[in-house]
C-alpha cells in the first residue's frame, strides 16, 4: 500500500497548480524542477537572505512554536473553547478510542464557566471531587489544566470576595493530597517531576495564606440595609438559604437575627430538605407528640452520617440520546431553540439530564 502523505501526489513535497500545470513548491529560494538540482550552500547559509525558508519549512517552524507555546506556556492552556464533548465509554465503528476524564476538563469551558456566579459553586465542587481522588487519573496536561483554572477560581474569590469558605475547603483537601502523593506515597504515581509539585504545593500554601488574610472591605451604604427591613422579610430571606453555616454566619450580624436563625421551624425544614430522601432518616425518625425535638442539633446530627442534597444554579447537561455533556445556554435556547450541543432527537428537552459534580466523575469510570 502506498504512502500517503499531507499531499496525494507526493509524499514529502507540497504542489501547487498553475496554468501549465502542477508545480512543486520552491523550498529554499530556488525552484526544484529537476531532483538532481544542486542546492546553492552559500546562498542558503548567508544570514542576508531572510527568505530563504519558505514553504513546508515556514509551516513547520510555525507549527512548532505553537506547540512549543501552548505546551511551554502554562498561562495560554486553554486550546479548547468547546461547551460540549462527546462521551464514550468503547471504541465502534465510527469512533476510536474513549474519552476520559482528563479529556473532558480539557474539552469543556471551565474557564468561563468559573465567571458565571451560577456555575461557579458547581465547578469549586467538581474541583474538590477530583482533588480527593482523581487527581492521579488526570494527564500531564489536563493537570497543567487544572491548576490553570484553579488559579483563576482562587484569583476570582480574592477580587469578588465569592465563596471563600468553599474555595478554602477545596484548596485544604488538595493540600491533603499532594502532602501525601509527594511525601508518603512517592513519585510513582504522579506525572512529571515531583519538584513541579512541591512547587504546586508551594503555591496552593501561599493561596490558603491569602484566603485567610482577606478581608472584605466594609462599603458605605447609604440606602437601606438588611436590618431596616421587616421581620417576615429578614425571616424569609433565612428561609432561603440552604446552608446551615450561612444561616449562623447571618445570625451573628444583629440580634434580631440572631433570634431568627435559632428558629426551630427553620432548622426543621432544613433537614427535611436535605436528609428527606434518606430512606433510614424516614425510618428511624420517630417524633413525640409535643414535637420536642432540638432541630438544630438533629441536622448537625445527620449531616455526620448522610449525605446531604445539592443545589447549583446551573449544571452540566447529558442527553441521553445524542451521549453528549455540555453546558447549556438558557438565553440561547429561549432564543433560538439551541440546546448547546448537536441534537438529533425530535424532542430534545425530553433527553437531557441534569449532572451532578459526582455523576461527572462517574461518567469516566470504566
Amino acid at each position: 500500500m502506498p504512502f500517503l502523505g499531507k499531499d496525494w501526489r507526493s509524499p514529502g513535497w507540497s504542489w501547487t497548480k498553475t496554468e501549465h500545470g502542477w508545480k512543486r513548491i520552491v523550498f529554499f529560494g530556488n525552484e526544484l524542477e529537476d531532483s538532481n538540482t544542486e542546492i546553492n550552500l552559500t546562498a542558503l547559509c548567508s544570514d542576508d537572505n531572510e527568505s530563504l525558508f519558505v514553504g513546508d519549512v515556514c509551516e513547520l517552524a510555525t507549527t512548532k512554536r505553537k506547540k512549543d507555546f501552548y505546551n511551554n506556556n502554562t498561562k495560554s492552556q486553554f486550546v479548547f473553547r468547546d461547551k460540549w464533548i462527546y462521551v464514550q465509554k468503547g471504541s465502534t465503528k465510527e469512533r476510536h478510542g474513549y474519552c476520559t476524564l482528563g479529556e473532558a476538563l480539557n474539552r469543556l469551558d471551565f474557564s468561563s464557566a468559573i465567571q458565571d456566579l451560577r456555575r461557579f459553586n458547581y465547578v469549586a465542587k467538581l474541583f474538590q471531587l477530583i482533588a480527593r481522588s482523581q487527581l492521579t487519573s488526570l494527564s500531564g496536561a489536563a493537570q497543567k489544566n487544572y491548576f490553570n483554572i484553579l488559579e483563576k477560581i482562587v484569583r476570582k474569590v480574592l477580587e469578588d470576595y465569592y465563596n471563600p469558605r468553599l474555595v478554602k475547603e477545596l484548596l485544604q483537601d488538595l493540600s491533603s493530597t499532594l502532602h501525601s502523593l509527594t511525601i508518603h506515597v512517592g513519585r510513582c504515581v504522579l506525572v512529571g517531576n515531583v519538584n513541579i509539585w512541591m512547587c504546586r504545593l508551594e503555591t496552593i500554601v501561599r493561596w490558603q495564606e491569602e484566603l485567610n488574610n482577606m478581608q472584605i472591605p466594609k462599603q458605605m451604604c447609604t440606602g437601606m440595609t438588611l436590618s431596616d427591613l421587616p421581620l417576615h422579610m429578614q425571616n424569609k430571606i433565612l428561609y432561603k438559604l440552604s446552608d446551615a453555616c450561612d444561616i449562623i454566619n447571618l445570625g451573628q450580624a444583629t440580634p434580631t437575627l440572631h433570634s431568627l436563625s435559632e428558629n426551630k421551624t427553620l432548622w426543621k425544614k432544613l433537614c427535611h430538605f436535605h436528609f428527606s430522601d434518606s430512606r433510614p432518616f424516614c425510618r428511624n425518625l420517630v417524633l413525640p407528640k409535643s414535637d420536642n425535638v432540638d432541630w438544630k442539633l438533629m441536622y448537625f446530627t445527620l449531616q455526620k452520617h448522610y449525605p446531604m442534597k445539592e443545589q447549583y444554579g446551573d449544571t452540566l447537561h447529558f442527553c441521553k440520546h445524542c451521549s453528549i455533556l455540555f453546558w447549556k445556554d438558557r438565553h440561547l435556547a429561549l432564543l433560538f431553540k439551541d440546546f448547546g450541543h448537536p441534537c438529533t432527537a425530535n424532542d430534545p428537552d425530553s433527553c437531557l439530564m441534569p449532572i451532578s459534580p459526582q455523576h461527572f466523575i462517574d461518567l469516566f469510570r470504566f
